[in-house]
Formats: C-alpha cells, sequence, structure tokens
C-alpha cells in the first residue's frame, strides 16, 4: 500500500532508495507530500509502473510526467513556479554541483528492457520508463550504438553509487535524439556533516572573541590610515568583524554543542559545499569502466563532458537581488573600479582559498611596485637633469676632439667621425649614471622586501581564514597515471591480478609495489624529457643566432646604400627587436605546450605533483625564451668582435657586431623595453580579451550549426547549469602566475638597464587585476574550492629570480655600462680627478695601414688623409714594443669589474639577509593572537563540556528521585513519567549531538 510523508520546510529531502514519486491524490494544505510505493522495486535492471502526470504540489503542468525527479525536457516546469534556479525542482534542495554529458539516442532494437521502451537511472536507484523512447526521432547509430551504450552503463553505476554515498540528484529525461543532460547533485546535512568531519574542515564556534588592541601609536595610525583609505575600499558587507572573530574547530558531529548552528541549510557556504561534493565526485568509483577512480577519469574517458558548482546566479542581472557573484562583478571586476583595493575576504569566500591567495599576493605586487616606480622615475629624470653635465658625452659630442673612428664594415665602409654618435652618446646617460648602481641595490632590496611582506601576508590571511593548522589533503591518482599502472598489470601479472581489475574486484585500491610505476617504468619519459628540454633550448639560441646573422647581413646591406647608411644602426636594432618579440610570442605558446605533453609523458601520480613539474618546464622554457635574447645583448654582443686588422668573421664577409660607442646598455635598455611592453600588450592583455571572446563566438556558431531540437520556452528562461555550461572551463592558475613571474624577472634582472621596468609593470597589473577578476567572474564557470596555506612552487621561484637578479644587476653595471671604467679613470689615471679625457682614454690607434687586403674602404670620402683610426678598446698603440696587445688599463679595468661583482654581490645579499632577519615572518601580534585563540578554546571546551555533562547527569538524578518516591508510594502510576520524563531529558541532551 502506498503512504504519504510529508515534507516539512527547510527539511532534508535525501529520497530513500526505494521511494518513486507517483500521481495520485493532493498533499494536505500547506504541505508537499512523497508517495512511496508499498512493495519493494527491483534494482538497477528492475521496472517500474509509469507514474500518473500530476507532481506533488502542483508546480509542473498537468501533462508533465515526474519520476523520480526525471523532467520531461519537452514540457518543462514553468518559469513562474521556479524560486530560484539554485535549486532542484521542489524549489527546496539546492544544486550543490552539475554534471554534464552530450546523448546520441540508439535505434530502438529489441532486446533493451522492455518493447519500445528505454530505462533510465532516477535518482533514488530505481528506474524509470522513458515515455519518448523508441520514438520516430530517434537516429540510428550504427557501430556508435555499442560505445554509446557502454557510456551510459558507466553513468548509471557512478550515478548509483553517488547515491549510495548519500547525495541526491536530479536529471531531466533525455526526451530529444541528441542533447545535453545535467545531473545536478544535493548533498543533504547527514553527508555534509559525515564529510566535513571526515575532511576536518573548520567552522567558527559559538565562542567570539575579541582580536587584541595593538599600542596606542599604531591604533591611531591605523585610525588615520583607516579614514584615508575610507574612498578607496569596496562596498562590500565585511565578512570578518575587524575587532571580534569566532573561535574555529574541525567540524564533528559528536561535539555539536560547540558550533552555532542556527539553520543547516546555511551553516555551510556554497563554495564549501561544493568542494565536499567534488571529493565524493573524485573518490567515487566505476567499476565498468576499469574500476576507474573519481569523475576526472570519467570526463578523460568521455563518459561526462563536464562537471562543476554553478555560480550564485547572473552577475548582470536587473533588479535589486543581490549575490555574491552580482556584488564581486560591481566592486571588483569592472575597470571602472581600479583604484579601489580588492575584496579578498569576499574573493576567498566564493573562489576559495587558493583563487584567493593568487589575488592578495597580485594586490601585494601591485602595491610593492609603486615605490619602485617612483624611485625609477626619480632615477631617470637624475639623467635628464645631469645630462648636460656629463663630461664624456659632451667630449664625444665636440666636435673639434674630431676622433676618427675605423670602418664598421669591410669595404663599403667609411672612416666616420665620433661626434657623429652625439645622440647616442647623451641618451646612454639617461640610464648609465651613477644613479643606477643605487638603484640596483634598492630593487634588490625591495625584492627581498617583498618577499618578507608576502609571508608576513600569508600567516596574516592564514589566521583569519582559520587556515593554520591544516592537513594536507588525500591526493587521488590521476586518470592517466591509473591507465598506465593498469597497462602495466596487464601486460606483467597473472590472471589472478588481470581479475582484480575486472568489475568483481574490490581491492584494486590497495596499490603494492607491483601497482605503482617505478623509475624504470617512467625512465623512457624522463629520457625523453632531458632530450627535448635541450632541444627547445638549443632551439631557442639557434633563433638568437639567427636573429643575430640578420642584423649583421642587414648591416652590411643597408651600408652598401648611401641613402641608408646614416640609419644602419637604428634601423638594424628595432627591426631585430621586434623579430625577438615576435618570435618569443609564438615559441611562449609552443612551449606551454611541450611542457604540458613532457610532463604527461613522466606520468606524474597526484595533480599536485603534474602541476609542479609541469611549472617548472613551463617556466625554465619560457625563462630561456624571453630572456635569451637580453643576455645576448647585455652579456656577449661586441665582447667578441676582435680589433682591426684581426676582426671575428661569422661568415665570410661578415664580421661580428660591436656596441655602438656610447656602450650596449643603450641597446639593451630598447631591446628590454619593447619586449617587455610588447608582451605586456599582445600576449597579457590582448590574447587574454580577444582569445575568450573568439572561442564564445566559435562555441555559438557550433551550437547554432547542431542538429538539436529547439526548446523555446527553456532558451527563454535558460537554467543556471545551462549559463554555466556555456563558460570557458577554469583550467588553473598557472597562467596567471608565469605571466606574472616572468614580469617579475623583467623588473628585477636587468633593472640596471632600465629603471622605468616597475612603472610600466604597475601600470600592466592595474589593468591584469581587474582583467582577470572579470574572467573569473564572468567568463570561467565556477572554479571548484581548493583550501592551501600559500602559493606553493612559485615563491620558490621568486625567491630564487630575487637572488639571481643580484648577481645580474652585478654584471650588467660592471661589463655592460661604463660605470667602472669611469671610476677606474677618475682615480687612477685622470691628471684632476674629473672625466675630462675619459673618451680618449678608452680608444686606442690602430695604424690603417695594416688593414688587410681587401677590407680597406673604397672610395673614401672622408675629408682628410687618414693614417691611424681610432677603435674602442684597451690596447697598445701600434709605436709600442708589443702593439695591439692588451694594456695595462684593460687588465686594471677587469679586475676592478670583478672586484665589484664580488663586493656588490655580497654586499647586497648581507643586507638582503638583514632585511630578512629584521622582519619576522610571522607578524607579532598574530602570533599573539594565536597563542591567545588556543587557551580560549581549551577554556571554552572544559566548559562546554562541563555543560553537557550538568545535561546528562540531570536524567539520572531526576530518574532516581523518582524511583525513591514511587518505593514511598506503591499505589503512584510511575509509567506515565517514566517514560516522558526521561524521553524530554534525552532530547535535551541530545539536541548538542543529533545530526
Amino acid at each position: 500500500m502506498d503512504f504519504d510523508i510529508p515534507l516539512l520546510p527547510g527539511s532534508p529531502r535525501r529520497l530513500s532508495p526505494r521511494a518513486v514519486v507517483r500521481g495520485g491524490q493532493g498533499p494536505r494544505h500547506g504541505q508537499q507530500c512523497l508517495q512511496v510505493p508499498g512493495p519493494p522495486a527491483q534494482h538497477l535492471q528492475g521496472s517500474v509502473p509509469q507514474g500518473s502526470g500530476q507532481a506533488p504540489g502542483g508546480g509542473s503542468p498537468p501533462n508533465s510526467s515526474v519520476i523520480n525527479n526525471y523532467l520531461e525536457a519537452s514540457e518543462p516546469v514553468s518559469s513562474e513556479a521556479r524560486v530560484s534556479r539554485m535549486h532542484f525542482h521542489d524549489n527546496q534542495r539546492k544544486v550543490d554541483y552539475v554534471l554534464a554529458y552530450h546523448y546520441r539516442k540508439r535505434g530502438a532494437h529489441p532486446g533493451h528492457g522492455s518493447p519500445g521502451h528505454s530505462l533510465a537511472i532516477v535518482s533514488n536507484g530505481e528506474t524509470g520508463k522513458d515515455p519518448q523512447a523508441g520514438a520516430a526521432g530517434d537516429i540510428e547509430l550504427g557501430p556508435l550504438d555499442a560505445l554509446e551504450e557502454e557510456r551510459k552503463e558507466q553513468r548509471e553505476e557512478f550515478e548509483h553509487n553517488l547515491m549510495e554515498a548519500g547525495l541526491e540528484l536530479e536529471k531531466d529525461l533525455e526526451s530529444k535524439s541528441q542533447g545535453s543532460v545535467f545531473v545536478r547533485i544535493h548533498a543533504p546535512w547527514q553527508v555534509l556533516a559525515r564529510e566535513a568531519e571526515f575532511l576536518k574542515i573548520k567552522v567558527p564556534t559559538k565562542k567570539m572573541y575579541e582580536i587584541k588592541s595593538q599600542g596606542s601609536i599604531a591604533k591611531t595610525f591605523n585610525k588615520i590610515l583607516h579614514k584615508l583609505s575610507a574612498p578607496l575600499k569596496p562596498r562590500v558587507p565585511e565578512h570578518s568583524n575587524s575587532r571580534m572573530k569566532n573561535l574555529s574547530y574541525p567540524f564533528s558531529r559528536e561535539k555539536m554543542y560547540l558550533y552555532n548552528i542556527q539553520d543547516k541549510d546555511t551553516f555551510f557556504d556554497n563554495a564549501t559545499r561544493s568542494r565536499i561534493v567534488h571529493e565524493i565526485l573524485k573518490r567515487t568509483t566505476c567499476s565498468r569502466a576499469n574500476n576507474t577512480m573519481g569523475i576526472n577519469s570519467l570526463i578523460a574517458n568521455n563518459v561526462y563532458e563536464a562537471a562543476y558548482p554553478l555560480h550564485d546566479g547572473e552577475y548582470d542581472s536587473s533588479g535589486d537581488d543581490m549575490n555574491d557573484r552580482k556584488l564581486l562583478y560591481q566592486e571588483w571586476a569592472r575597470y571602472g573600479v581600479f583604484y579601489k583595493f580588492q575584496p579578498i575576504d569576499l574573493i576567498r569566500k566564493y573562489f576559495g582559498e587558493k583563487i584567493g591567495l593568487y589575488f592578495a599576493w597580485l594586490g601585494l605586487y601591485t602595491s610593492f611596485l609603486i615605490p619602485s616606480s617612483v624611485i625609477g622615475i626619480i632615477v631617470f629624470l637624475y639623467g635628464c637633469a645631469t645630462i648636460e653635465e656629463d663630461i664624456p658625452s659632451k667630449e664625444m659630442c665636440d666636435q673639434q676632439n674630431a676622433f676618427t673612428m675605423c670602418p664598421l664594415c669591410d669595404k663599403s665602409c667609411d672612416y666616420w667621425n665620433l661626434s657623429s654618435a652625439c645622440g647616442t652618446a647623451r641618451a646612454s646617460h639617461l640610464f648609465d649614471n651613477p644613479a643606477t648602481v643605487f638603484f640596483s641595490i634598492f630593487m634588490a632590496l625591495w625584492a627581498t622586501m617583498f618577499l618578507e611582506n608576502w609571508k608576513r601576508l600569508q600567516m596574516r590571511l592564514g589566521y583569519f581564514w582559520d587556515l593554520t593548522g591544516i592537513e594536507e589533503e588525500e591526493e587521488h591518482s590521476r586518470p592517466e597515471y591509473e591507465t598506465k599502472v593498469r597497462e602495466k598489470m596487464l601486460k606483467e601479472s597473472n590472471k589472478s591480478v588481470v581479475q582484480k581489475l575486472g568489475p568483481s574486484g574490490t581491492e584494486a585500491e590497495d596499490e603494492d609495489d607491483e601497482d605503482k610505476l617505478t623509475w624504470k617504468d617512467r625512465f623512457p619519459g624522463y629520457l625523453m624529457n632531458f632530450a627535448s628540454i635541450l632541444f627547445m633550448i638549443a632551439l631557442t639560441f639557434s633563433i638568437v643566432f639567427g636573429v643575430i646573422v640578420y642584423r649583421i647581413t642587414t648591416a652590411a646591406a643597408l651600408s652598401l646604400n648611401k641613402a641608408t647608411r646614416s640609419n644602419v644602426r637604428v634601423t638594424v636594432t628595432a627591426t631585430a627587436v621586434i623579430i625577438n618579440l615576435v618570435v618569443i610570442l609564438i615559441l611562449d605558446e609552443i612551449y606551454g605546450a611541450v611542457a604540458k605533453w613532457l610532463t604527461k609523458i613522466e606520468v606524474p601520480k597526484t595533480e599536485q605533483t603534474f602541476e609542479e613539474r609541469l611549472i617548472l618546464k613551463a617556466f625554465l622554457l619560457k625563462f630561456v625564451n624571453a630572456y635569451s635574447p637580453i643576455f645576448y645583448v647585455a652579456f656577449f654582443k661586441g665582447r667578441f668582435v676582435g680589433r682591426p686588422g684581426s676582426y671575428v668573421y661569422v661568415f665570410d664577409g661578415y664580421r661580428m657586431e660591436e656596441c655602438a660607442p656610447g656602450g650596449c646598455l643603450m641597446e639593451l635598455c630598447i631591446q628590454l623595453s619593447i619586449i617587455m611592453l610588447g608582451k605586456q600588450l599582445i600576449q597579457n592583455n590582448i590574447f587574454e580579451i580577444g582569445v575568450p571572446k573568439l572561442k564564445k563566438l566559435f562555441r555559438k556558431l557550433k551550437d547554432e550549426t547542431e542538429p538539436e531540437e529547439a526548446d523555446s520556452a527553456h532558451s527563454k528562461h535558460p537554467e543556471q547549469w545551462d549559463l554555466d555550461y556555456s563558460l570557458e572551463p577554469y583550467t588553473g592558475l598557472t597562467p596567471e602566475y608565469m605571466e606574472m613571474i616572468i614580469q617579475f624577472g623583467f623588473v628585477t634582472l636587468f633593472v640596471a638597464s632600465f629603471p622605468l621596468a616597475p612603472v610600466f609593470a604597475l601600470l600592466n597589473n592595474v589593468i591584469e587585476v581587474r582583467l582577470d577578476a572579470k574572467k573569473f567572474v564572468t567568463e570561467l564557470r565556477r572554479p571548484d574550492a581548493v583550501r592551501t596555506k600559500d602559493i606553493g612552487i612559485w615563491f620558490d621561484i621568486l625567491s630564487g629570480i630575487g637572488k639571481f637578479s643580484v648577481i645580474i644587476n652585478a654584471f650588467v653595471i660592471a661589463v655592460t655600462s661604463d660605470f667602472i671604467p669611469r671610476l677606474v679613470y677618475q682615480y687612477s689615471y685622470s691628471h684632476n680627478g674629473t672625466l675630462h679625457g675619459f673618451v680618449n682614454h678608452t680608444l686606442s690607434f690602430f695604424n690603417v695601414s695594416q688593414l688587410k687586403e681587401g677590407t680597406q674602404p673604397e672610395n673614401s670620402q672622408f675629408e682628410q688623409e687618414v693614417q691611424f683610426c681610432r677603435f674602442k678598446d684597451y690596447r697598445e698603440p701600434p709605436w709600442a714594443p708589443n702593439p695591439y696587445e692588451f694594456s695595462k688599463q684593460y687588465w686594471a679595468v677587469l679586475s676592478a669589474r670583478l672586484a665589484f661583482v664580488i663586493i656588490f654581490q655580497n654586499l647586497v645579499m648581507f643586507l638582503s639577509v638583514l632585511v630578512d632577519w629584521m622582519i619576522p615572518d610571522i607578524p607579532t601580534d598574530i602570533s599573539d593572537q594565536i597563542k591567545r585563540e588556543k587557551s580560549l578554546f581549551v577554556d571554552f571546551f572544559l566548559k562546554e563540556e562541563h555543560e553537557k555533562l550538568k545535561l546528562t547527569e540531570e536524567p539520572s538524578r531526576r530518574s532516581q528521585s523518582i524511583g525513591r518516591h514511587s518505593r514511598r508510594s506503591p499505589a503512584a502510576s510511575p509509567a506515565p513519567s517514566g517514560r516522558s520524563q526521561p524521553g524530554s531529558s534525552v532530547s535535551l541532551g541530545s539536541q548538542h549531538t543529533s545530526v
């Protein structure tokens, strides 16, 4: 017989394994009912009589048949009857997660269920007949039938296993010939409580305490700062009172009395609920898919297309209804609010701790660029202000000095006056001046300060976000790893191991040593990785060499024409830098794909291991790709030229290129600025804006061309899972971090040659923050909330770049710039302690009669007859006993350069260590609060335990007094009081522990 179960509003609605929604008498006024059949239904392959048409509660149209939460897509529930698009069609159970897959109906073959009908898994583990199965609209797929049927069976088993784990499912009937189906998943309170305890999720307790106030001076300063920064703060509700904080404790069903549970539906926020469901999805097995573990494996095998949590409604909806997504869009993800601080607490609440930490790191990095930008501008302005006082550039521009320089190429190039390079020399002073050394030291200390402050901010966020003391979550094996293990076992094992992998095997998860991939199994992958990375690095170097050859040959070709001879250096430099930029952008995309492919070959076991190895490979390849042209200009260009009469040739007749008369620092500045600005403008902004829009347009065109039956009612009022399905899938934070890390390298590594690098980085990041925010809020599916304490391997990379930058800047100042030669001349060779005569001191003499045959200038148009020409080097003159050998000045300058590198490096390293030591990693107030929180929690825990003990002891005392009273009065009837009093007392005591 059937009986009605009244459903109270807000109560958990998990369908029992035998419940079927059927038509019949309507519920009493004010109640909703589930009708449960008397005889038990069969298991998955059984058949159940089809329900009538009326849905409980009358929410759906009269002809809409509801079979265990399966709704006919042809006649959906009207949008007016829906309270929220975030819930099941009963408007009660919240959708915590969505699985999506695409289906194609097979032909109506006999032997598959009842004739003319197909079976479908339902949310309670039963089966219901699809009234549309076998209709005339079905299409024949031929050989694809078996594959589609196999995937359908895998989905049925997986969904049944999810329901066995306690989850509740809802999905529409597969009523069309083909289309997309969304499986909505709801986690009831029992499941949330069980999994929260298993995952040790920290939740707030009843106890609140006041955060210890700072000293009077700091308190006053913070108040003033708070008032001044009020216009810059986003208008979002504060999720944590700045003065009060809840004690947090890992969730436990046995200690429910510790928590302030007012509403079980809202106790866990949406991000935590979806995280719990995702953990269940990751560990649920499917024996039909070779004991595949988790939803990721099924997506990899195309059983499902996607799995994602829902966004909290639309971000651009009209009306006053506000949700976290809409609030984030209005106060964070728009370019119009670029001047405001980021609502980090709201970002963390909505997206999880991992993404929250990324945006907190990006915000701190951007704010730290402000002082470095100011100092960089001051250094640049100092160069502009002192350009007229720079003696070497004035000597170069003085035409009376008439330094006759040796030809820049063979035959076609003539002798030339050094004064013709006046513009280059004056421009070099803008970046090659004494302030550059100070700025290099400042930036090295800046990098240390930034990393130390990030560690402190990380600890502060960890305290307020309750990340202190969290354990590393259990990592599940990747689908590719499981596949490799199965292949290995099938090849090397006997029949018993093969049976172990079959559907009846239950111990496939317990891997022993034979069930794991050893270094021998991975050795071919490691070998391929090593060879491929070497090949990619060699490819990068060969492309750099190709650009060098281009510069040499183009310079020689342009020198043949009198019209272009005057602008050879500018033309060659500009075109070569643009070629380098284009090559870097192309190779960046290629190297990203290659790094992912190489990491897959290694077959890492877990996602974390996969991500770390992918990051290292991608960073290595992209680092070499981005900086190799800059390294060439900084340290190699002009070092292997030779001298007049004994030049080094790349090819026959083509000499190695040399630096401009003012040095290579100006060219290094041009190279660095164009590559940095080009990468930021094209790759980081245009690609990030344009590519998603193109993908969205392509997907829209693809959907329009697919022969799928249109649903006009559904298209007018799409559900939230439909809207989210059309968004781009979230692929991780690696691209976001990578572009910022490469930019961090531009800012720190060669900052001695380009003091304005922090300025352009700051301008880029102001846009980048809002660009990333808009992408996460409007263009991507909602990511799974991931709890993590830090930014992982990225901090180690940042720290390595910071240390490497000290060495690089030391060599840039010592080798590339003229800072050391000027110091040596001023204090060792100058007659009056000034730089007068410095240019003449750096130029050596060469007897033009000693030029090799065929290399002399043809048809020289030089005004006077040339006997000696000058070239930039420290060599003995032709009349010396050892002509053209390195002079004493050369060795003196070389020694000074090496000494400067050693002193600079050790000084800056010492200052960095000193700053690191002076700034504690954990802020003092946070350290004190953590200690105080522990003592407060012990007191709170003991107090709650004492109160619980009182409640449990009170019933026994009452029963003892009742027993004594009954012995004194035998005529009294103890039965009613004996039943009611203990019952009520137990309910009082159990209100803290019932789940």
